[in-house]
């Protein structure tokens, strides 16, 4: 009971203060925004650019979620369920 409220209220911390959480940025994305190549006015420039990298990082940050939620299911619906019906 104490793990999961721990788990719980370290969650919560997390959802309610973004900015203390910093982003590791790989070294060849970084210089790819640096250095502004096609930044030309038929893709948009630097803003298509930067939304270009956001969305591969959110690609990349999605992927692993959803295969550890497909191998482990069961167990994360039996807990969600279980947490459930402890709190209520």
């Amino acid at each position: 009971m104490r793990t999961r409220l721990l788990l719980a209220l370290f969650t919560l911390a997390l959802v309610a203060f973004p900015e203390v959480l910093h982003a590791q940025g790989c070294a060849m994305c970084k210089a790819v925004v640096e250095s502004g190549e096609g930044s030309g006015h038929i893709f948009g420039g630097e803003q298509s650019i930067g939304k270009g990298l956001n969305n591969g990082i959110l690609y990349l940050m999605a992927v692993p979620y959803l295969l550890l939620f497909m191998l482990f299911r069961k167990k994360i619906v039996g807990f969600v369920k279980e947490f459930a019906g402890a709190q209520g």
